[in-house]
């Protein structure tokens, strides 16, 4: 398998502390999520963050193989963390909405776009993640 890009980040501090990238563009304070107390943004913002740019990138290939306009569309990425009886986890639901179509045209498009993403395919069977299409009729 050939390496196309390789992402560098640093954490200095976990949760309460600074995140950079290597080549500087990403140099941001972290902390634990505002309802807790912190200031800045968390670690499930920025895997929100890096989900739906993939996501929906891999949407917009699909799209394009299939001549559907998608200048407009937006994926939204919700992560959620969880606090159980084994520890910490993950789930992430992402809203997909291209106007102007049908909510069965998105669900297929969100489908073959999961099936593609590289965070879908990192997620799947390690978190809860769920599909939905948004319509004009209807907000997430």
């Amino acid at each position: 398998m050939e390496t196309i890009y390789t992402a560098q980040v640093t954490s200095h501090g976990g949760r309460d502390g600074v995140v950079r990238s290597s080549d500087g563009h990403l140099n941001l304070k972290v902390a634990t999520p505002k309802k807790e107390g912190g200031e800045g943004t968390n670690p499930e913002q920025l895997f929100a963050a890096g989900y739906s740019a993939c996501f929906h990138s891999a949407l917009k290939s699909i799209a394009k193989t299939k001549e559907i306009d998608t200048d407009e569309s937006e994926v939204t990425a919700s992560v959620s963390l969880h606090k159980g009886d084994d520890g910490f986890s993950l789930s992430a639901r992402l809203d997909v909405r291209i106007p102007g179509l049908s909510e069965e045209q998105v669900m297929s498009l969100a489908k073959a776009a999961h099936e593609m993403c590289p965070y879908s395919k990192a997620t799947r069977g390690n978190i809860d993640v769920e599909l939905k299409a948004i319509t004009e009729q209807m907000q997430p």
